[in-house]
């Protein structure tokens, strides 16, 4: 058994892929596993992963024949996992090679927490930019770290012991996002959730599978509802209800602004009833008037309305160059 399993699922990631693997054999700590997945990439993924499962024999490789998605894939790999703790690494990120050392000092000292929080770092054209949490403690309550993370007060790249994640694997409802998921509920069973300040670099870029101009970026509503559903499952008050459904609130017309913007992602009829399915499942009730009353974000006289209202909304943010 290892110490920490790190998931590695790659699409075409062959031009930061050394890189990211690099950052791993440069690590401190050295009793770690390494399960790399192909999702059927068609660039050098492939050959590079199979390079150094052959130098290695800590990196194992698996081999998708058609592409699942990042989270199905890491399912596949947690099959293969046999670490006491298991985290993830995006094929075109990197660790600090002391990131996995500090993560293990931290859990060991804290044998109640179930995850050590990574300090995250976003790269953008080679610039550093730190995450900035919006609570600056060493460590909080399972509760705690669950309801700050519904509204990204705090991120989601950690290390967590492996059974949160044989219990809770990814959530593989969507093609993307809903990952965030699937931290959330890690989260809310880890018992204790410490910060290690080992360091995630996350790098930023308009060819990222987040950054393209797609339809898969309609799927934000999708995975937020699956995650509505689970909120329901676990008995979370209003209170707490009351985050997400902000959040979802502000995602749908957000998202709808792109679909506008980008209509030529996929047909209206599939956008709109997407948009109208979200719209009456959000519970409206448990958002603040403000918000409410906010320009683009009227839920009053019904979906029509919304959209219209939405519509013209963005509309006007275009024309003044918003």
């Amino acid at each position: 058994m290892s110490r920490v399993t790190v998931l590695m699922a790659a699409y075409n990631a062959g031009k930061y892929l050394n890189e990211a693997l690099d950052s791993l054999v440069s690590q401190t700590m050295t009793d770690f596993q390494v399960v790399m997945i192909d999702d059927a990439s068609t660039d050098s993924t492939r050959q590079i992963l199979s390079s150094y499962a052959q130098r290695d024999s800590r990196f194992v490789l698996l081999v998708n024949s058609v592409n699942t998605g990042q989270a199905v894939a890491r399912n596949r790999g947690l099959e293969l996992a046999d670490g006491e703790y298991v985290t993830m690494l995006d094929a075109d990120d990197r660790l600090a090679p002391d990131a996995l050392e500090k993560a293990m000092s931290v859990l060991d000292a804290n044998p109640d927490a179930g995850v050590a929080l990574l300090d995250l770092i976003y790269v953008t054209d080679g610039v550093e930019t730190p995450f900035r949490m919006r609570s600056d403690k060493e460590w909080w309550t399972a509760q705690e770290a669950f309801e700050l993370s519904l509204d990204i007060s705090i991120h989601g790249l950690y290390v967590a012991r492996a059974e949160l994640y044989r219990k809770w694997p990814f959530d593989a409802s969507c093609r993307l996002y809903s990952d965030d998921n699937t931290t959330r509920i890690h989260y809310l069973h880890s018992g204790k959730v410490v910060r290690c300040h080992g360091k995630y670099f996350y790098r930023q870029y308009p060819e990222s599978m987040t950054g393209k101009v797609s339809a898969l970026r309609l799927e934000l509503l999708s995975a937020n509802q699956s995650l509505a559903n689970q909120l329901r499952i676990e008995n979370q008050p209003d209170r707490v209800r009351a985050i997400f459904e902000r959040e979802r609130w502000i995602n749908l017309t957000g998202v709808c602004g792109f679909w506008l913007e980008h209509r030529e992602i996929t047909d209206a009829a599939s956008a709109r009833m997407l948009f109208k399915k979200i719209f009456h499942d959000i519970d409206k009730s448990l958002l603040s008037l403000g918000l409410k009353l906010k320009p683009g974000y009227f839920p009053f006289l019904g979906y029509r309305f919304w959209f219209f209202q939405t519509k013209i909304y963005f509309k006007l943010r275009r024309l003044s160059g918003k």
